[in-house]
């Protein structure tokens, strides 16, 4: 970056080894060359919601432009990358399809390959890097919580998915990955020799959230099912005021699952349909990552869910969204299955064979074994 004008997309949850923030080193060791920033969904400075529209600002100190590309452009324009020669990208991601940075991820490159603009991706872990796991998208359902053909969880760090995605787009871009040190892929748990975790996002505020969120993210399209956010335990708990959690736990199926743990658990509900009542929940514990597979075990819990309580309190409980639970998961197929009779072992075997394409290019693309 010697004599360039640098842009940085990111925000304040990618923190150093010493706990400053990515901006803040940059800005100490670049000064005024570090021209424009641009955050991702909830912002570069991370307090808005999910799904809130976030304006583009300038920094209240260094005076230089903070571009929100979750606002009235998803898509970063050429008046954004005028100045900027090099951009660099640092953000922490969870390695699931429908968190939205891998979509604001996949459109700068592709803008900086449109401009001649270089990126240099610097790289982060993520929960479950062994994962692959879920359906691919569907290209008619492709959005920007389904950017790109890969599955649901897909097991790449940022850095790697910065490389697959030029690959396999065939963009022309000067791409400089800084792959992490001292990291493998069986370290996903969050420990003290790692710079402090740093909520990505309001919703994700522990690195266990962070692990369970895509077996409990359907709760967005299914309110019937709360899923705990507003509370410590966003994403890692699903109640209702109908769930019986003790017997729940017990069911044959639910004690069958590889990698995950559940437990019966009692909360206040902080939004949505039960705001203020406390409710009945199971917990969600990984215990074993490179085992877990989260698409499935929704899809095992949503069915059992159904099976044990009626189809009516997942399925057409008040404010059910069926078009944002297909986006989710890339595809209608899955709520299709989950509403028939078929088994579950079909579907995810359907699964397996989608994603041996995939698989290869992953392997292609990856920085640690």
């Amino acid at each position: 970056m010697r004599g360039k004008r640098v842009g940085l997309l990111s925000h304040q949850a990618a923190l150093t080894a010493d706990g400053s923030t990515s901006a803040q080193l940059l800005r100490r060791s670049l000064g005024k060359r570090l021209v424009a920033l641009y955050g991702p969904e909830h912002g570069f400075f991370g307090q808005a919601g999910a799904g809130d529209r976030v304006a583009t600002r300038r920094h209240p100190d260094w005076h230089i432009p903070v571009y929100s590309l979750y606002g009235r452009n998803r898509t970063p324009t050429q008046p954004m990358l005028k100045d900027v020669d090099v951009v660099v990208c640092d953000l922490q991601d969870l390695g699931v399809r429908c968190y939205t940075y891998l979509a604001t991820l996949h459109e700068m490159l592709k803008v900086c390959a449109s401009n001649r603009v270089e990126v240099v991706v610097t790289d982060r872990p993520i929960p479950l890097p062994q994962t692959v796991d879920g359906p691919l998208t569907v290209p008619a359902f492709a959005s920007f919580v389904a950017p790109c053909a890969l599955p649901m969880v897909y097991g790449m760090t940022p850095a790697e998915s910065a490389q697959w995605i030029c690959k396999n787009n065939g963009l022309d871009l000067k791409l400089t990955v800084v792959p992490m040190e001292c990291w493998r892929r069986a370290d996903a748990a969050w420990d003290g020799d790692r710079p402090a975790f740093m909520p990505p996002s309001p919703g994700i505020r522990t690195w266990g959230s962070a692990m369970s969120y895509a077996a409990t993210v359907f709760s967005e399209a299914l309110p019937g099912i709360d899923c705990g956010r507003g509370t410590n335990l966003a994403f890692r708990v699903l109640g209702a005021p109908w769930l019986r959690a003790e017997e729940f736990c017990a069911l044959p199926d639910i004690r069958l699952l590889k990698g995950v743990t559940l437990h019966p658990y009692n909360y206040v509900a902080a939004v949505g349909p039960y705001a203020g009542r406390e409710i009945n929940a199971v917990r969600l514990n990984v215990i074993d990552h490179a085992r877990f597979k989260p698409a499935e075990t929704s899809a095992v819990l949503l069915r059992a869910f159904s099976e044990t309580y009626g189809q009516p309190r997942v399925w057409r409980h008040k404010g059910v969204r069926p078009e944002w639970f297909d986006k989710l998961y890339g595809t209608d197929r899955v709520r299709a299955h989950l509403l028939g009779d078929k088994p579950l072992s079909v579907m995810f075997a359907d699964w397996r064979r989608e994603r041996a394409a995939f698989n290869r290019t992953r392997q292609a693309a990856l920085l640690y074994s």
